[in-house]
C-alpha cells in the first residue's frame, strides 16, 4: 500500500518571504496594554455594583443630614460654615469607601492573572512583567481619577439641591470664597494621596501572595489592621505607663492617612472632626503625615515591581 507524506505548511515567517511578521512586531504596545487593562475593569460586573455602592455611601450623609432640624437656620444664617461641614463629610466618605473599591479592584487586576494562568499568555505576547505590572497601575490610577471627579461632581450636585430645596434659592453660595475653595483642593488632594495609597498597597500585597484570594484578603485587612491596632497600643500604654506606644502609632499608614486632611488643613475647615476618627493616638502635624505616606508610597512601588521583576513566572 502506498502512503503519503504530509508537508508541513510553511508560515511566512518560516520562509522569510516579504510579507513575514517578526517577533518585535507583534508585540502590544504598552498603550494597548493600559487600554486593555481598563476595558477588562469596565467588563467586569463586579465593578460597577462597587461603583453603585459608592454612590449610594457617598449619597447617605445628605438624607442623614436632611433630618437636621436647624439645617435651614444654619444655611440662611452661617452658609460658608454650613457649606465647610458638608464638604468635610463628603470627602472623609468618598476617601473611606473609595479606597475599599479600589483595594479590591487593583486586587483583582493583578491576583486574577497569577489565579487563571493568563499571565502567562500575556507575557507570552512579548509583554515585559513590569511593563505589565505598570500598565495595571496605570489603569487602577486612572479609575481612581474618575472616582474622584465624579464624586466631587455628584457631592456638588447634592448640596445644590438640598440648599435650592431647604432655603428656595441658591443665594447660599455667594458665600463661598477663595479660601473655601482653596481648602476644598487641598482636602481633594488628600483623598487622591490616600486612593494612591490604596492602589499601591493592594498591589505589593498581591504580588508578594500571587493569589487573588489571598492577594484581596490582605489588602483589605491592612487598614482594618492598621485602625484596631490603636487599641492594642492604648492598652500597652496604659499598663506600662510609657508614652512609646502612643508614639508608635504615628508611624501606622492608616492612622496618618485618617489624620492626614486635619492636620493639613486650617480648623476653619471642619476636618479635625472627621480626622480624629483612628486618628495616631499622639499628635502629628501635616507634614509628619505627608512624609510617612510618602514613605509606604516608595516601599510599596518597590516591593511590587522589584518581585515582579525578579521573581520568574513558572506555575
Amino acid at each position: 500500500m502506498a502512503t503519503t507524506t504530509t508537508r508541513p505548511e510553511m508560515t511566512p515567517a518560516a520562509t522569510g518571504r516579504p510579507g513575514a511578521r517578526r517577533p518585535s512586531e507583534e508585540r502590544v504596545s504598552f498603550a494597548g496594554v493600559v487600554y486593555g487593562e481598563l476595558l477588562k475593569v469596565s467588563r467586569q460586573w463586579t465593578t460597577w455594583v462597587m461603583f453603585w455602592l459608592l454612590a449610594g455611601a457617598v449619597c447617605l450623609p445628605y438624607l442623614v443630614g436632611l433630618a437636621r432640624a436647624d439645617l435651614k437656620t444654619q444655611l440662611a444664617t452661617q452658609p460658608l460654615q454650613s457649606l465647610y461641614l458638608d464638604m468635610a463629610a463628603a470627602f472623609f466618605v468618598l476617601r473611606v469607601f473609595s479606597g475599599l473599591l479600589l483595594i479590591a479592584l487593583t486586587a483583582r487586576l493583578i491576583g486574577m492573572e497569577y489565579t487563571s494562568g493568563a499571565i502567562r499568555v500575556l507575557l507570552a505576547r512579548g509583554v515585559g512583567r513590569t511593563q505589565l505590572l505598570a500598565a495595571k497601575l496605570l489603569a487602577a490610577g486612572g479609575v481612581a481619577l474618575a472616582i474622584l471627579a465624579s464624586g466631587i461632581a455628584l457631592n456638588a450636585l447634592l448640596i445644590g439641591l438640598i440648599v435650592g430645596a431647604e432655603t428656595g434659592s441658591l443665594r447660599a453660595f455667594t458665600a463661598l470664597n477663595a479660601a473655601f475653595w482653596q481648602d476644598t483642593a487641598v482636602y481633594a488632594g488628600t483623598v487622591a494621596i490616600s486612593m494612591g495609597l490604596s492602589i499601591l498597597m493592594a498591589a505589593a500585597v498581591t504580588v508578594v501572595t500571587r493569589s487573588l484570594a489571598a492577594g484581596l484578603s490582605a489588602a483589605l485587612s491592612w487598614f482594618a489592621a492598621d485602625n484596631l491596632g490603636l487599641i492594642f497600643f492604648f492598652v500597652g500604654a496604659a499598663l506600662t505607663k510609657s508614652n512609646l506606644w502612643l508614639k508608635a502609632t504615628t508611624l501606622l499608614l492608616g492612622p496618618n492617612l485618617n489624620a492626614m486632611p486635619g492636620a493639613v488643613l486650617p480648623a476653619r475647615t471642619g476636618a479635625r472632626a472627621f480626622s480624629a476618627i483612628n486618628a495616631p493616638l499622639a499628635p502629628v502635624d501635616g507634614a509628619h503625615t505627608l512624609l510617612i505616606a510618602a514613605v509606604y508610597a516608595m516601599a510599596f512601588a518597590a516591593v511590587a515591581f522589584l518581585l515582579t521583576w525578579r521573581r520568574d513566572v513558572l506555575e
